[in-house]
């Protein structure tokens, strides 16, 4: 039986969590996948209040605004407790993450499982381009603190926001 015409489609939505403290190239091109398979990605940045990070949540979203504007289906919130919590908020039943290596995959498929087993939200693994498959957000902070070139792992604003960041530090 076909809807009415009167409700609106059902938008498939999925959620890419992470703390994107600074958000990477590695990062960007998880988000930049999901959003082709997705009518809506929802990037989750999550709330540690016990880890100082370099930039504050509020400097986060607006860096991840910034650099995904061009997709047109990403929205960028963040959150404090359980992810399945936030999933559950906004309809979204599944939650995209790449991996990186097999250590990844040990650690995200035991999360994947708690996450199924409290609400049946689904996690979708996506592979890392190999080209980012070393990339960390602790790396790139170590590496700039240090006065290494991270042009290469970073969006340009984040570069920018990055670069302004360590010399007030």
């Amino acid at each position: 039986m076909n809807a009415p015409e009167s409700e609106e489609p059902l938008l498939r939505r999925a959620v890419c969590p992470g703390s994107f403290d600074p958000i990477t190239n590695g990062h960007l091109d998880i988000i930049a996948r999901a959003s082709r398979l997705y009518d809506q990605v929802y990037v989750a940045v999550m709330i540690n209040k016990s880890k100082q990070g370099l930039f504050a949540v509020d400097e986060r979203i607006a860096l991840i605004e910034e650099v995904t504007a061009g997709f047109g289906n990403v929205v960028v919130e963040s959150f404090h407790g359980l992810l399945v919590d936030f999933c559950k908020q906004r309809d979204i039943p599944a939650i995209v993450k790449g991996l990186r290596a097999v250590s990844d995959f040990d650690y995200e498929l035991q999360m994947a499982q708690m996450n199924n087993g409290l609400s049946g939200v689904e996690t979708l693994f996506v592979p890392t381009n190999p080209t980012y498959s070393f990339l960390s957000s602790s790396l790139v902070k170590e590496v700039a603190q240090w006065g290494g070139d991270v042009s290469h792992l970073v969006p340009e604003p984040v570069l920018t926001a990055l670069r302004a960041k360590l010399d007030r530090s």
